[in-house]
């Protein structure tokens, strides 16, 4: 095996690595999620969660529960070569390095026309360390973030639902042995600005019901027809997409090509140091040394 072979090998050592039941509870929690978002839309016309004001504030306070069991189940899922815990010391100091670096960059672009370069950080962090370790760090990131930046209501939830979802889609790109170099650039800046509005997309489903008001041309109408309340959806969407979404995902794309690279690099040399993969054993201290003969 070639030198190039063996650190792509390397560098696929993930520090969580999903088991069935870990996957099978992000898949719930997702399904969940898409209901959460999207109820708008999902809703029968003459269901009364169609016409209910409380449906935000109802998975709002469902989906930390939710969050809160599938990241439990990640960290404790089992590695089946080693036996480990999916979270070891190592895996959360990497963690927490990368989930505070995320918090610290997304206040840079608040309020500027939508340029946030933790997406950036978020897709890279995916991209390399694994679908799992992704879907915990952009939960961790975005509620960090929150607390740091006093964004914490009831829109907390979906955007640390979101950024999992961006990072996990990272995770799941195809092998660094089948994306090398500048094709690997390109396909990490073209996922990271789709993904970015993708986000976007969502978060305004989440919001629209209430931030549009009523009574205008892009409002939710409860019991409406799905064509018709789905062309006001896309209307509002692209109307504030022009100042937000589309903004970030340029800004996602550009810091992908210009610092994809060197970011990769030092993500794979820690994975590599790190490794993940190496199963902890313990062996007795080395018997003491005889005596000098005298």
């Amino acid at each position: 095996m070639s030198a190039e072979r063996s650190t792509d090998r390397l560098a696929l050592s993930r520090p969580v690595p999903l088991g069935r039941r870990s996957t099978a509870m992000l898949l719930l929690v997702s399904a969940i999620g898409v209901v959460g978002f999207g109820w708008p839309l999902l809703a029968a016309p003459t269901s009364g969660l169609a016409h209910s004001g409380d449906a935000p504030w109802l998975f709002a306070l469902l989906l930390p529960l939710l969050l809160a069991v599938v990241v439990a189940q990640i960290a404790e899922g089992r590695v089946t070569t080693g036996g480990q815990a999916g979270l070891q010391t190592k895996s959360i100091a990497l963690l927490g390095v990368l989930a505070a670096a995320g918090a610290a960059l997304r206040p840079l672009g608040a309020g500027t026309a939508g340029l946030e370069p933790t997406f950036f950080l978020m897709v890279l962090s995916g991209r390399v360390l694994g679908p799992g370790f992704g879907f915990v760090l952009g939960n961790l990131s975005l509620f960090a973030s929150a607390l740091l930046t006093g964004g914490v209501g009831p829109w907390l939830p979906f955007q640390m639902l979101a950024m999992g979802w961006v990072c996990l889609g990272a995770g799941l790109l195809p092998a660094p042995a089948t994306l090398r170099g500048r094709r690997e650039l390109w396909t990490l800046a073209v996922y990271g600005a789709v993904s970015a509005e993708l986000y976007g997309l969502v978060m305004d489903l989440q919001g629209w019901p209430y931030i549009a008001g009523l009574g205008t041309a892009v409002s939710y109408v409860p019991g409406d027809p799905l064509g018709a309340n789905f062309a006001r959806f896309l209307a509002y969407h692209f109307t504030t997409a022009l100042g937000w979404d589309i903004p970030r995902s340029l800004l996602t794309a550009v810091l992908c090509l210009t610092l994809g690279h060197p970011l990769l690099a030092a993500l794979r040399r820690a994975s590599r140091r790190a490794a993940f993969d190496a199963p902890t054993t313990f062996r007795p201290p080395p018997p003491p040394p005889p005596p000098p003969l005298r």
